[in-house]
């Protein structure tokens, strides 16, 4: 295809703003239209919009001379001037919108998770092989500049063969943010251990494949109503190496916001810290890379200018993340939720 595409964007949070302001500076995209309950997010008032990560200044009112602007977000996405639906919305939505865009002919976006339950992914994703768009789940972490970089360093084997990894996701608490607090019920976010730890859990699927079992521990109730709010994860891959990951938002609303890995081989240690990003080698020697395009500086920048290459070049956006992926990821994380529920080791079925 040719020109720009059209994007129409479902839901004004975080994650909303942040694509808002992606595609509205990206050569090949124009933002067309937006759907939002809030009607002041709809006039230009973001300064109720809050993140744990990468915050904007909202002060200011946004520009959206001709945007068109829709309360409804199927009517948004029967629009005839828009290629691509943008969905930024509670979890519980996603299926029932994915399903309207990919059936109105558009092509679709949606944030993570991609829906609630396992059950649920799978349905969208045997319709979505029938359908001639595209459908992409936002895992952003999979496009980030140094989890890349490192999943490249591990895949050449430059650090040898892997021992051990931690991956680590530790956020301010979320209490009172988000629509009616939503990510504080955990029948809707299905709290953190899906709405955050679900990035390492995927991160450590795509680096190493898909683990036997799990073994987690969690601490539930602390801040959700009765939801999974820190989590400490063993993955199984009947082998010798020992792969962790911990996540939460258990700490007060003040605290800063970490994601942090340290992979370890035998010829070498990746590691992302609040020092930076490094490999060190068994000899003593370091290299910083600095794996980040100036142009696209976050994995949020790079997974949406990659969809929309892979939209004007007719090409499905499939190197980074299937929808198949997807739901495997979902499944080790209910896997996990089991292991916490039953205290014990969880085998995962994927089928």
């Amino acid at each position: 295809m040719t020109g720009k595409t059209k994007v129409g964007i479902i839901g004004l949070g975080f994650m909303g703003s942040t694509h808002f302001r992606i595609y509205r500076d990206h050569p090949m995209s124009e933002v067309k239209a937006i759907a939002d309950i809030d009607n002041a997010k709809l006039r230009g008032d973001w300064r109720k919009i809050v993140g744990n990560i990468g915050n904007e200044d909202n002060s200011q009112p946004i520009d959206l001379t001709g945007i068109t602007t829709y309360s409804n977000a199927l009517e948004l996405i029967h629009d005839p001037d828009i290629q691509l639906i943008d969905i930024c919305v509670p979890t519980p939505y996603h299926k029932e919108y994915i399903m309207a865009g990919l059936k109105a002919d558009k092509h679709v976006f949606c944030e993570k998770p991609i829906t609630r339950k396992t059950l649920e992914a799978k349905e969208i994703l045997e319709f979505s092989k029938k359908q001639n768009k595209y459908l992409m789940i936002g895992m952003c972490i999979r496009f980030w500049p140094e989890y890349q970089h490192a999943y490249q360093v591990v895949k050449s084997e430059k650090i040898g063969k892997i021992k051990s990894a931690t991956f680590k996701r530790i956020s301010p608490n979320l209490d009172g943010n988000g629509w009616e607090n939503w990510f504080m019920k955990a029948k809707l976010s299905g709290s953190a251990l899906l709405d955050l730890h679900l990035h390492d859990t995927d991160a450590i699927h795509y680096f190493f494949g898909k683990p036997k079992t799990v073994t987690s521990f969690g601490l539930k109730g602390f801040r959700s109503d009765h939801g999974i709010d820190h989590v400490l994860t063993r993955y199984d891959y009947e082998n010798e190496s020992l792969i962790f990951s911990e996540g939460g938002w258990s700490p007060a609303g003040g605290s800063p916001f970490e994601m942090s890995f340290l992979i370890v081989g035998d010829k070498g240690t990746i590691r992302l810290s609040e020092t930076g990003y490094k490999i060190i080698y068994e000899d003593g020697t370091i290299e910083t890379p600095n794996p980040a395009n100036p142009g696209l500086p976050t994995g949020w920048h790079v997974e949406i200018d990659y969809l929309l290459k892979c939209i004007q070049q007719n090409i499905r956006p499939d190197k980074y993340l299937t929808i198949d992926e997807m739901v495997e990821s979902l499944a080790i994380i209910e896997a996990e939720e089991r292991s916490i529920e039953e205290n014990k080791v969880i085998e995962i079925i994927y089928s």
